[in-house]
């Protein structure tokens, strides 16, 4: 299943059915496990830990140094779950001891062709960053988020579940869940409605979500007093709860 082409490092631990492609290179400190599918050209170097059944297409770069002048060569991390795919020109970086030293990417995301991910990210599971799409470093995504093409999202940014990034954005404050950001900066245009009703959300569970959303910015309340309501609202609205929990954790304020 490697194409004697290949450059695989004898400190990498390859799975028996793992495909590599010609003049793909696996670096010492790579663990690859079953599954898992690398086309021609593609470069990991370690330490890089990838699950099962994911797929690298070519010249994708994952596991490299930090971009980060503070980088020293320390052996930091990149942690891949399950069922991604990696498309061309892809580039994922380790994380770095200034944070928890790794870079976290969960289950069934599709990086399209030239995205980007930054050192000490942390990805959830099944987002989608388009075609150069570009993560900061620090930047945490969380389910079910959608990011459009060339959109940009600052260094320690939060973006909530079930968000969809207009194409072109600039996300520079923290996204609430269920959220469509456009514009730069990104600000609020409306609630992911299409994304929630894929994504199985009820129609009364929809209505809840609109409602928190125009209580908070359109309302015309303090955000003091917008939650204090959404607070309340959350109690019987589980969906309300994860709005409510993620805007409390929010570090670089939200868009507003």
């Amino acid at each position: 299943m490697i194409d004697p082409r290949a450059v695989v490092s004898p400190q990498a631990q390859v799975a028996a059915d793992v495909h590599i492609g010609p003049f793909s290179i696996i670096g010492a400190g790579v663990s690859i496990d079953s599954g898992t599918w690398i086309g021609p050209h593609a470069v990991i170097n370690g330490p890089t830990q990838i699950g099962k059944d994911n797929k690298i297409f070519q010249f994708a770069s994952l596991g490299e140094a930090p971009q980060d002048k503070k980088y020293n060569g320390e052996p930091t991390r990149l942690h891949i779950g399950d069922r991604n795919v990696f498309r061309e020109f892809c580039t994922v970086n380790r994380g770095t001891v200034l944070d928890r030293g790794v870079t976290e990417i969960g289950n069934d995301n599709l990086l399209m062709s030239y995205s980007h991910v930054g050192h000490d990210c942390t990805l959830g599971d099944n987002i989608v960053l388009s075609n150069v799409a570009t993560l900061g470093g620090h930047v945490e995504i969380g389910d079910w988020v959608s990011l459009g093409g060339l959109s940009a999202v600052h260094q320690h940014t939060k973006i909530g579940a079930y968000s969809f990034i207009g194409n072109n954005a600039a996300v520079t404050r923290d996204v609430p869940p269920y959220i469509l950001a456009v514009g730069q900066p990104a600000q609020p245009h409306s609630v992911n409605t299409v994304g929630l009703q894929r994504r199985g959300f009820t129609p009364e569970q929809v209505l809840n979500i609109r409602r928190a959303y125009r209580l908070l910015y359109r309302s015309g309340l303090k955000l003091q007093t917008a939650m204090d309501r959404l607070e309340e609202a959350a109690a019987a609205q589980p969906e309300i709860r994860l709005f409510v929990d993620f805007i409390k954790r929010s570090t670089r304020s939200i868009v507003r």
